[in-house]
């Protein structure tokens, strides 16, 4: 590849074959040599070549063997791949196509950009998205954090708000948001983002959000909601009235708004109305996972933010009947 770099182009060129593609995973997996997955020896692995049978080839392509404990492995082995009859090359591409795309690909377009079926670009989608999940902070946020919440779904209808069980009568007043998921955010300024998918926005939910991800010294920032009354413990707190038009000011030179977490909520909801269209409330967690990682990999270009979610594959299996979240 021309510098290194990985893109739409060189992987079309390069890596046009799963062998090439297969190679690459190796190179990016095993820097140092082949790691054996069954005892963990590293560099004491030799490649077998397949070999013709009276019945086919009985090694395939790709495969090591240990000269430790003997046992046979791939690439593959302990990586979202075990098991894809999808080629590496296809799942190369899909990676990179995520991880370019600002606000996403949905499976539709794999399906149709990649030739494989719809179920199989959905199922590939969301392996990705696995793998985008960011591990548990090592250290709290701190500096100055913004929190906030939106809420993800579509508008309820006139004729949802009208429909009643015989006898009963109409609601006088139906919630805005009833029918929609809500997400809570946790930005640190010019740093990271996580966010998580609640049932409902209230201090129970929010405070053990709090306490895992906001250091003690933070300066937190949110709009003027009063869920967070209580819960921050004696953290340095300032708000910013929406609802008198109020965005913005300034106190001893600290700039008080929220705009950076509204920002990256208009780009998850660009992603989600204009591209998604529709996403289950079981699965929005893996969404909010691809959101949270090209946010915080957004100073890399495309080639790196590839290549990093690319070394996140290894130790992560997922199966479909484990795709789901169940909230509590």
């Amino acid at each position: 590849m021309e510098n290194g770099e990985l893109n739409l182009i060189t992987l079309a060129q390069h890596f046009s074959d799963d062998e090439k593609a297969r190679e690459y995973v190796e190179s990016l997996r095993w820097p140092d040599g082949p790691i054996c997955p069954h005892c963990g020896e590293i560099n004491n692995a030799y490649r077998l070549k397949p070999q013709e049978s009276k019945k086919g080839k009985h090694v395939r392509l790709g495969v090591w063997k240990c000269g430790g404990c003997r046992e046979q492995f791939t690439v593959t082995v302990g990586t979202i791949f075990e098991d894809s009859h999808i080629p590496l090359s296809k799942w190369l591409l899909a990676y990179h196509l995520l991880c370019a795309s600002k606000k996403g690909m949905s499976a539709h377009q794999l399906h149709r950009m990649l030739k494989v079926t719809y179920r199989s670009a959905w199922f590939m989608a969301h392996r990705i998205r696995y793998t985008m999940t960011q591990e548990p902070l090592s250290l709290k946020l701190q500096g100055v954090i913004e929190i906030d919440e939106t809420y993800v779904g579509g508008k309820i209808r006139k004729r949802q708000t009208q429909a009643t069980k015989p006898g009963t009568r109409a609601q006088d007043r139906v919630n805005p948001v009833g029918n929609k998921a809500a997400v809570v955010s946790v930005l640190q300024r010019d740093g990271r983002v996580q966010s998580r998918h609640v049932q409902r926005v209230t201090a129970e939910n929010l405070r053990p959000i709090v306490e895992e991800m906001v250091a003690e010294d933070a300066h937190v920032m949110t709009d003027s909601s009063t869920t967070l009354k209580g819960v921050l413990k004696g953290r340095k707190h300032d708000q910013v009235n929406h609802h008198a038009e109020e965005y913005v000011r300034y106190e001893n030179g600290l700039c008080i708004t929220t705009n950076s977490i509204e920002g990256f909520f208009a780009t998850l909801k660009r992603g989600i109305n204009g591209v998604y269209h529709h996403v289950g409330q079981q699965h929005l967690h893996r969404y909010l996972s691809e959101f949270d990682f090209r946010h915080n990999t957004r100073k890399e270009t495309d080639s790196n933010r590839t290549v990093q979610a690319l070394k996140s594959t290894t130790g992560k299996r997922l199966m479909l009947r484990d795709s789901k979240q169940h909230l509590v």
